[in-house]
């Protein structure tokens, strides 16, 4: 199962904590979605979405991973699936321009919030997934600005920080 990860599960240590079979197998562009930060999360925060353009310019930068099938309701347990979060498959271009054909989690309309900023601890899982692959240094530098906000429960920004890429 091919799966196209550009948020916080770039990070390869945060993925395989919960699909240990994942590998990475490269990475990839997906056109005409924009990276935002606007899925209402239960946490209170904003998380990552795919938001769909339609403009060849918006391009998501992220990673490619395969995992075995059998984990697959895990990883939707630990991303919400169904609960603000919805799943598609998309066509990404490796940076060979090949084409590889994966699924990806997405925000449902009805949990997009603008005003919503991600945790700076989540914020930070996206840059260094995206370090850790190598990513466009222009992409890395967009995703720097980003503006995140601390979270104000210490004890779940440790445990989320527990696991590193």
């Amino acid at each position: 199962m091919k799966y196209f990860a550009y948020g916080s599960n770039m990070c390869t240590g945060r993925l395989k904590a919960r699909v240990p079979s994942c590998t990475v197998l490269t990475v990839a562009s997906l056109i005409e979605h924009k990276l935002c930060f606007h899925k209402r999360s239960t946490d209170g925060s904003g998380k990552a979405d795919a938001y769909f353009t339609g403009n060849d310019s918006d391009i998501i930068w992220g990673g490619l991973f395969e995992f075995d099938n059998s984990e697959k309701g895990e990883l939707d347990g630990h991303e919400g699936l169904g609960y603000g979060y919805l799943e598609k498959e998309v066509q990404v271009l490796d940076p060979e321009g090949s084409s590889h054909l994966a699924f990806l989690y997405y925000a449902d309309e009805s949990a997009i919030d603008t005003s919503l900023r991600p945790y700076n601890w989540y914020k930070r899982f996206v840059i260094d997934g995206a370090v850790q692959h190598s990513l466009p240094d222009e992409y890395i530098a967009m995703l720097q600005k980003i503006e995140s906000v601390p979270d104000s429960k210490p004890e779940r920004r440790d445990i989320n920080l527990a696991t590193r890429c």
